[in-house]
């Protein structure tokens, strides 16, 4: 009869939940932007042309290219709502995706590199991204539109972890 004890395993380790970060607005305003820039003269592109050479009916395309805009604004707010990451004692688990869920665990002693990048874009709307690399190239892993203080300083310490944890290796 067993009375109380964890069994051979040991006692039971309390398992505590990663406390998970998401990713700064500007990061939506900055796609959604994009979305609008591209798309929206895309269809004045194709509607004026058509309408003056082929005929009034056929600028209704155009709404083709802004039908694109109405559906990829919720879309990029639910993908952009999707991204997180949390930092544990021996890992970084970075999450993302609406329909298909990714979670992606990056273990501090794998890391050979951590590179912030911040392309003109970015810099313009105060964003950087954190991209790590690992031994395994197919686990590189990357986190997008962090504030550049928040991509810095992760920078800092995965690399302080990478090399503490690999230092046995």
């Amino acid at each position: 009869m067993n009375t109380g004890t964890a069994g051979p395993a040991g006692p039971a380790r309390e398992r505590t939940e990663p406390v998970w970060t998401g990713l700064p607005r500007g990061l939506l305003r900055l796609r959604r932007l994009l979305l609008v820039v591209w798309f929206v003269p895309l269809a004045a592109a194709v509607g004026i042309p058509l309408g003056l050479f082929v005929g009034p009916a056929w600028a209704a395309f155009a709404l083709i290219p802004l039908a694109v805009v109405a559906w990829g604004w919720p879309v990029l707010g639910r993908n952009w709502r999707s991204w997180r990451y949390a930092e544990r004692a021996d890992d970084l688990l970075i999450s993302r995706g609406v329909l298909w869920r990714e979670e992606t665990v990056v273990p501090y002693g794998r890391m050979q590199l951590v590179e912030v990048t911040s392309g003109p874009l970015e810099r313009r709307f105060g964003l950087a991204s954190v991209q790590l690399h690992t031994a395994a190239a197919a686990t590189d892993a990357r986190i997008p539109g962090l504030l550049p203080e928040e991509a810095e300083r992760l920078r800092d310490r995965l690399t302080e972890l990478g090399e503490a944890r690999s230092a046995g290796l």
